[in-house]
């Protein structure tokens, strides 16, 4: 059983952080998803996949992770890249 901890990116729909800053523990997927035949959303089996555990700090998810017993792999956040442009370069 392996999972993924990451940093939740903040919400590209509106201009607030909320829940930017906590860190999820997310199961990955052992079984592939395969097409429905009636429908053609794709989907699985694997139930353990849905499973996603929210922590408040990187060190409660990595503990978590260890006193379970679930191997993980940490991705690290990525910095914003801001573009730093006035009004008047609109205009330009």
């Amino acid at each position: 059983m392996a999972a993924r901890i990451f940093q939740r990116s903040k919400n590209a729909m509106q201009s607030g952080k909320a829940r930017a800053d906590e860190w999820v523990l997310q199961f990955e997927s052992h079984r592939p998803h395969l097409p429905d035949p009636l429908t053609g959303w794709s989907g699985g089996a694997d139930t353990q996949a849905q499973v996603t555990i929210r922590f408040d700090t990187l060190q409660a998810a990595q503990a978590y992770a260890a006193r379970e017993g679930i191997a993980y792999h940490l991705v690290p956040a990525s910095t914003p890249k801001l573009k730093i442009q006035s009004y008047a370069d609109n205009f330009r």
